[in-house]
């Protein structure tokens, strides 16, 4: 199978990524030219080192397992739109640009936005700071800086900004994005069809390739878009027989399928309780793609019900189990879908025209600006080798006028179930990345 990285980007009134320092100048495809409507914006200062959670830090946790409530709840939020059907998004993309909005509005919105964020009492200081802890962490910096030979790279986070020509960006928003987000920033003729391109070769440079089109025009009046990509492929660090994969059936809602399952015999850590059974698959780099296989069959009501304190009672429960677990095979691509509604219904502020929250914490120029679309696309791959995926969040602002073995355990997921990709941090533990329901493999 070919490996598809794990990628999301996420576009705003400024677009921000945690790529490196550098503009985010779109590199061409092969045989094609650069388009011509893209500037690099006013140069800012190096970027400061990220920071290392050496320490404990209060709000630092707030932060991170609020990011995880914020992922649990879009999720659920998405999968009650889904109607039974597969989903894949990446809550992580939607956060990091978020996060890194909190330094672009006032006080009142910014309390609103940090409870839409699930970490109500921090400011903007404490999710800048936040958000750098976690870039090291989940990017291996300390690992990196230790490892004698290159150390392996299976998650790459990049956030950019685009601003609008005719405008300029707040020098201190661009260095914030910088330091904390490792956000790129660049400039780009809103009205321009090359604007398209640029923002979508972005996407596909983050992405691997893997997420071409996100964008299809933006109105002219956009003043601002603020860009998120994740990438990740890895290996499992056991790997499953292909020998072993076998076709089987699969009950989907209201029908049967067919699937190729693969096996696995092992110890592994179990969880079970009256509702689910679950389970980690470990990466050779530490992270996991959790599998969860509700009893019932309504693997889409499981995860509009999962929480964040259910998801850590499920790691802080489990056993180390001997069992077999079988598992299909399984690739899944979303439709771009519009997260405006949802983000207002999780009590975004930032939407909100009449208020116009942005202005004057983005640009210079004393205009309305607001987040006037949200839109989001992600795909995974799993298979017996390890796990791809890749996802591209696009929001537009606008200006207006150990353990031992204890038991034995048979998973068969022959029927929907969730799966939950994260990997480990010192503040929020199994950091969500990507989740999904699974109905039709």
């Amino acid at each position: 199978m070919r490996k598809l990285p794990i990628a999301i980007a996420m576009t705003l009134v400024l677009t921000a990524s945690c790529a490196p320092a550098a503009a985010p100048t779109p590199t061409p495809v092969p045989g094609e030219t650069a388009p011509a409507a893209v500037f690099r914006a006013a140069p800012i200062a190096a970027a400061a080192p990220l920071i290392a959670p050496a320490e404990e830090s209060e709000a630092a946790a707030l932060v991170a397992t609020g990011a995880n409530d914020f992922a649990f709840r879009l999720s659920a939020a998405l999968a009650r739109q889904a109607e039974g059907e597969n989903l894949i998004c990446s809550p992580f993309s939607v956060w990091l640009p978020l996060a890194a909005l909190a330094n672009a509005t006032d006080a009142s919105h910014r309390d609103a936005l940090m409870a839409a964020l699930s970490a109500a009492g921090a400011g903007a200081d404490d999710i800048n700071a936040a958000a750098s802890r976690l870039l090291y962490s989940l990017t291996k910096e300390e690992a990196r800086e230790y490892a004698e030979e290159d150390y392996p790279d299976p998650l790459r986070i990049a956030n950019a900004i685009f601003v609008a020509s005719g405008v300029t960006l707040k020098q201190d928003f661009a260095q914030i994005f910088m330091d904390h987000y490792r956000g790129s920033v660049a400039g780009v003729d809103f009205t321009a069809p090359e604007a398209v391109e640029a923002v979508n070769r972005w996407a596909a440079e983050g992405t691997q390739g893997l997420i071409t089109e996100i964008i299809q025009e933006f109105d002219p009046d956009t003043v601002a878009a603020l860009a998120s990509a994740i990438y990740f492929s890895d290996r499992w660090f056991t790997e499953f027989d292909p020998a072993l994969t076998a076709e089987g059936v699969f009950h989907a809602p209201g029908e049967e399928t067919t699937a190729f399952y693969m096996t696995r015999d092992a110890d592994l850590p179990y969880y079970e309780d009256d509702l689910i059974q679950a389970l980690p698959l470990r990466f050779v780099t530490d992270g996991a793609l959790y599998v969860l296989l509700p009893k019932d069959g309504d693997a889409t009501g499981l995860l509009e019900s999962m929480t964040e304190e259910y998801f850590r009672k499920i790691q802080e429960n489990s056993t180390l189990a001997t069992g077999k677990l079988l598992l299909p095979r399984f690739s899944l691509a979303s439709d771009v879908i519009d997260l405006k509604e949802t983000l207002t219904a999780l009590g975004v502020p930032l939407f909100d025209q009449a208020a116009a929250p942005l202005t004057g914490g983005l640009i210079e120029e004393n205009i309305p600006v607001f987040l006037s679309d949200a839109v989001h696309k992600a795909v995974i791959e799993v298979d017996e080798k390890g796990t791809t995926a890749a996802a591209v969040t696009v929001m537009t602002a606008r200006a207006t006028s150990m353990l031992l073995p204890s038991e034995t355990f048979t998973m068969i997921c022959d029927k929907p179930f969730v799966f939950i990709l994260c990997d480990r941090t010192r503040d929020g533990g199994e950091q969500v990345l990507f989740t999904g329901v699974v109905n039709r493999p």
